[in-house]
């Protein structure tokens, strides 16, 4: 009998630490969702390998999607998901931009000034309203390089209104943006090309055709951005840097 009494209490007590473990949730789009077959497929998102650098100590949700504005990922119901499950002590990174670009996608185009500020504050404030902790993220810049070298920007004034809600409503914020453009304008025009998806046809078994994508990232690129964003994280005094290695 006191046998049993004893395993039940180990059981209860590791339900009990399991129970308390927090957990970081990724809410966003393709540059950092999971892939298809990660052993064949060239493209990773960043969260796809954000967990490498994160103790066991935490558990990681990713949740971004390809395709996904900070509309589109509330109308769909995904976010419902997400914070259904929220807890006190859990952490949401949010990085939306890409898609709410899309002016010809009336279920995805968001007005920066308007809309899509008003979405980053609702998610800030759901996330919060649950005792968790929301994370700004701005957009990973596209490898966009023109004749003479100069990196230009594609994300108009969707990163600005991230800085600008991080900043009024006190946000934990990494700009992602910033610490992308100086990856890629580190690797310069010809090997930044490696941080991202460029193949001749035959190259690889997964591409039939000639392959130039300067948005989605390789594995290396994913993995290179990944060690941007914890570097960050680290250094927000969130909490969530005692989860990171």
């Amino acid at each position: 009998m006191k046998k049993i009494l004893l395993i039940l209490s180990i059981i209860i007590s590791a339900l009990s630490i399991a129970q308390k473990k927090p957990t970081l949730f990724l809410i966003g789009d393709s540059t950092m969702s999971n892939k298809d077959n990660p052993d064949k497929n060239p493209e990773h998102g960043w969260g796809q390998v954000l967990g490498q650098f994160l103790t066991p100590n935490i558990e990681l949700q990713n949740h971004a999607m390809n395709g996904r504005s900070s509309k589109s990922f509330r109308t769909e119901g995904r976010w419902d998901k997400v914070e259904k499950q929220l807890k006190k002590g859990d952490f949401v990174i949010i990085q939306f931009g890409h898609n709410d670009q899309k002016l010809k996608d009336s279920t995805k185009f968001t007005n920066p000034h308007t809309q899509y500020r008003a979405n980053l504050e609702r998610y800030v404030n759901e996330t919060r309203a649950k005792g968790a902790t929301p994370i700004l993220m701005t957009s990973i810049t596209r490898r966009n390089f023109n004749e003479n070298g100069v990196l230009i920007d594609t994300h108009t004034d969707y990163p600005l209104m991230v800085r600008l809600v991080a900043d009024d409503m006190k946000v934990a914020f990494v700009d992602m943006q910033l610490l992308t453009e100086q990856m890629e304008i580190a690797a310069g025009p010809e090997k930044s090309k490696l941080l991202h998806l460029y193949f001749k046809a035959g190259e690889n078994p997964y591409y039939d055709k000639d392959k130039a994508d300067d948005t989605h990232l390789s594995r290396l690129g994913a993995e290179t951005v990944a060690k941007l964003a914890v570097k960050d994280l680290k250094k927000l005094k969130t909490g969530l840097e005692k989860y990171i290695k």
